[in-house]
């Protein structure tokens, strides 16, 4: 009979040393694998091919967003095999599942966006669910596509179990006519089809080969927005965002993961001791730097909240607004995300923040050791243009920034990143919903001068605060991204650019000011002082409110109606539930 067959195994190599350094007796999945109540839970476990070593070690939940819906998430099974390996040789017993994802690129544009970043709570609650149902003592987290990545940075956090974060990878750019594309371009030449300025023979070679393998959206979108922040925030190891999907040394920067999450496990390093004030402050600071996705002042403040820390879009803005940014990447500037990482990656960024004073170096990271250590043998690399070094910023104030006024107390943001004219003004062209505002773009009813109003958008209205891609990419497409304005109590794609304002709060669904504008109501935009005004006095804001009345929207059962009764504000993150702050108990410690 095999040892396999009896239960047993030979150790690992070096196996054993590591293992005297977990005390079963003091983590949650002693619930399910000691004692002889337990003989009914280990029956399960040995029916898997577990042996009694495997069983008794700690048991680490390696989690993937891994579908077949886009090329975002198609890489994570199989690295998730890797992550799995490095558990394994490092004494734990590695245990696999997924969860969801919406995928933007594929949602964006029609009803289904509306499922997108409620997906984000799921995947947080499932992770979480799972974790607590099984008992798993520590986390490994892979996540490809734009609400992947906060999602599951959420359940770690939330669960605080030591956890890391590790991202799928981006995609390559794809080449037309002579230059790098990315899927933005594709939105874009829908605009540009729809003007006669791009033929349907253009249109069909261009999506043919804008995406030309696995990997996330190429440029400074959502997603490679979200792979930054998790370096710079700590969840994720030095570098790790950087290598596409589809490299082969992806798959040893995520087999890394396994030895790192059992160090954490044993020096006992949480997602909270990691993520705080401090180091939400040099996330939101690599963001702006990055002239990162506007997406960021929605995801930052969430997963604070999963820490009971409040941190709210306008803590957010104002570090957009006193951070230089340096790093000229898509959609705002010329390069994707690969090639930042051919110049070092993340990693340059966070450096030459750091030797500027901007980010706060003490900042502990999963690795054990501090943000300033972790990059300490990080050099700036000369004869590149991708990063430029903060004394040469591409300009002082972040590619990110906030706004505010009475068309947005409790604030609104744009990605001014690669945008010359940063004041606008003209008559509201109002619509209540993307589908109206889409209509009118593609058949030329939008004006130059106009900003383009599209309301009932937001977390309750919508429900679901969709992104505006779509939109914002046709008009840039038809050659109006700089001639018109856009605001929105929705969101933006990370891909977004021109003037184009989201998340405008009070939303519309609750009565806010957004609500209340009529056609030819002339607003004043202006990303220099940080401002958006409607010209409308106060007496006449009032006397609008009185008669205005709470819209009904389509969505009275199921998942989009549970997160429109329970969703709070975009300010604060667009969360659903009291977080952090409210917990008597953390499930690390059951």
């Amino acid at each position: 009979m095999s040892d396999r067959a009896r239960g047993k195994r030979k150790p690992i190599k070096g196996q054993k040393n590591f293992l005297k350094k977990f005390d079963k007796s003091k983590l949650p999945s002693r619930h399910v694998t000691e004692g002889p109540e337990r003989a009914p839970h280990r029956s399960y476990l040995y029916a898997m091919g577990l042996t009694d070593e495997q069983i008794h070690q700690p048991l680490v939940g390696v989690a993937t967003c891994w579908n077949e819906a886009a090329p975002c998430n198609i890489a994570l099974s199989r690295q998730a095999q890797a992550a799995k390996r490095g558990v394994t040789e490092n004494g734990g017993t590695p245990r696999e599942f997924t969860t969801i994802t919406v995928t933007d690129g594929i949602a964006m544009g029609h009803a289904g966006m509306k499922s997108s970043l409620v997906s984000r709570e799921v995947i947080a609650d499932s992770v979480e669910l799972t974790m607590r149902g099984h008992c798993y003592d520590a986390l490994i987290g892979l996540a490809g596509c734009d609400k992947s990545l906060p999602g599951m940075m959420m359940a770690m956090v939330r669960l605080n179990v030591p956890s890391i974060f590790i991202y799928g990878g981006t995609i390559l750019p794809g080449r037309f006519q002579g230059r790098d594309v990315t899927v933005v371009d594709v939105f874009e030449g829908v605009g540009m089809h729809a003007a006669g300025k791009m033929s349907d023979a253009e249109l069909q070679k261009l999506e043919s080969v804008a995406c030309p393998c696995e990997g996330s959206c190429g440029g400074q979108f959502t997603a490679n927005t979200m792979a930054c922040v998790s370096e710079a925030m700590g969840l994720a190891l030095p570098g790790s965002a950087g290598a596409p999907a589809s490299f082969k040394s992806r798959d040893k920067v995520v087999r890394e993961t396994g030895p790192a999450v059992m160090n954490c496990l044993a020096k006992n390093i949480r997602p909270r001791d990691v993520v705080t004030r401090a180091s939400l402050d040099n996330a939101a600071k690599v963001v702006a730097a990055t002239g990162g996705s506007t997406n960021a002042a929605l995801h930052l403040p969430a997963i604070a909240h999963e820490a009971g820390i409040k941190y709210t879009l306008e803590d957010v803005a104002k570090i957009f607004r006193k951070t230089p940014y340096i790093a000229d990447l898509m959609p705002g500037g010329k390069y994707t995300a690969t090639d930042m990482y051919r110049i070092g990656g993340v990693p340059v960024v966070i450096k030459e923040l750091l030797s500027a004073g901007i980010l706060d170096g003490d900042c502990l990271t999963v690795t054990g050791k501090t943000l300033a250590q972790n990059h300490k043998g990080i050099k700036f690399p000369k004869k590149q243009k991708v990063v430029y070094p903060v004394k040469k910023a591409l300009s002082r104030t972040g590619g990110v920034v906030g706004l505010k006024g009475n068309l947005a107390p409790d604030g609104a943001i744009v990605k001014i990143a690669g945008m010359e004219n940063l004041t606008f003004s003209g008559p509201a062209r109002v619509f209540d919903c993307e589908e109206d505002a889409f209509e009118s773009v593609v058949t030329g009813k939008v004006k130059e001068g106009d900003v383009i109003v599209i309301r009932y958008e937001g977390p309750k209205g919508g429900p679901g605060m969709r992104e505006m891609l779509s939109t914002t990419a046709a008009l840039y497409g038809q050659g109006m991204g700089e001639k018109v304005a856009l605001i929105t109590d929705g969101r933006f794609s990370g891909g977004t650019r021109g003037f184009c304002i989201g998340h405008v709060g009070p939303e519309a669904a609750v009565g806010g000011p957004i609500a209340l504008i009529k056609n030819g109501d002339i607003i004043s935009i202006n990303a220099k002082k940080g401002s958006m005004d409607v010209e409308l006095s106060k007496a006449e804001l009032y006397r609008r409110k009185k008669s205005w009345k709470p819209r009904r929207h389509d969505f009275q059962s199921g998942a989009l109606w549970r997160y429109a009764e329970t969703v709070g504000p975009a300010s604060s993150g667009a969360v659903v539930h009291p977080g952090g702050g409210a917990e008597t108990h953390c499930y690390a410690d059951i």
